[in-house]
């Protein structure tokens, strides 16, 4: 089951949504910032945007970014307890 950080109504109601997604247990540790069709995933190891390839922060509202930089700690969390077996404090990729 996907973990979402909850959001403020504001961001919700505008279609924004943080999320750990399931089945991703091969992948880098990260989680998704989406918006309708757009995606951005977020390395929890480094934060530095994984995706898209040449992405910037600035394609992400300043609340978004605060709120995933403030939730850090409750995502890396996340991470371990979904993919125990690629722990956000292991081996780099």
């Amino acid at each position: 089951m996907p973990f979402e950080l909850e959001l403020p109504a504001v961001l919700r109601k505008a279609g924004w949504k943080v999320k750990i997604r399931d089945k991703e247990r091969v992948e880098p540790p990260h989680v998704t910032v989406m918006r309708g069709p757009d995606m951005w995933r977020i390395g929890l190891r480094d934060v530095v945007l994984l995706q898209p390839p040449g992405g910037s922060w600035s394609e992400v509202p300043d609340g978004i970014r605060r709120i995933v930089e403030q939730a850090l700690p409750r995502l890396r969390e996340a991470w371990d307890a979904m993919y125990p077996e690629n722990p956000v404090g292991g081996e780099h990729d």
